[in-house]
C-alpha cells in the first residue's frame, strides 16, 4: 500500500481535535471509530496510515496494541511539529504542489529538515550560484 501524506495530515488533525481528558487513553480503528474516517478512504487504507503515525513517532500509543488500529494517548511532539508546518490548507497545497514539481515527492524528514536544499526549492526560494 503507498503511504498517502493527505490522509496523513487528514488523521493527524482528526486525532489532534479528539476531546481527550489529561492522561486519557483510548483506542482508533477504521473499522470501529467514525471519528476517525476519511471521505476517500477504506478501513484498511485508514489503519495503514494509523500505522505509520505509530511507526514515525507521531502518536504516543501508552504501550497499547489493539488487534486493529492504534492505542492513542496524544500526539507526541514530532507529531505536533509535522502537523503544525502542515496545518494552513493554502500551505498545504502549495508545499505538496512545489513538491510534486521539484523533488517528485516529499517525506516527513524533508519538511522537518528545513536546511535540506529541497526545501528552498519547496518555498520557492532560489539561492543565487
Amino acid at each position: 500500500m503507498k503511504r498517502d501524506m493527505d490522509l496523513i495530515r487528514e488523521l493527524l488533525l482528526k486525532l489532534e481535535a479528539y476531546p481527550l481528558r489529561a492522561g486519557g487513553m483510548c483506542t482508533f480503528s477504521a473499522f470501529d471509530d467514525e471519528e476517525i474516517r476519511v471521505e476517500g478512504f477504506n478501513y484498511n487504507e485508514i489503519d495503514y496510515h494509523l500505522a505509520l503515525l505509530k511507526e514515525a513517532a507521531f502518536i504516543d500509543d501508552g504501550g497499547v496494541r489493539p488487534m486493529s488500529g492504534i492505542g492513542f494517548r496524544g500526539l507526541t511532539w514530532a507529531g505536533h511539529d509535522f502537523l503544525d508546518s502542515v496545518r494552513d490548507p493554502k500551505i498545504w497545497l502549495k508545499t505538496m504542489k512545489a513538491a510534486e514539481i521539484a523533488a517528485g515527492g516529499f517525506t516527513v524528514d524533508l519538511l522537518k529538515d528545513r536546511t535540506h536544499p529541497s526545501w528552498a526549492a519547496l518555498r520557492g526560494v532560489r539561492k543565487n550560484s
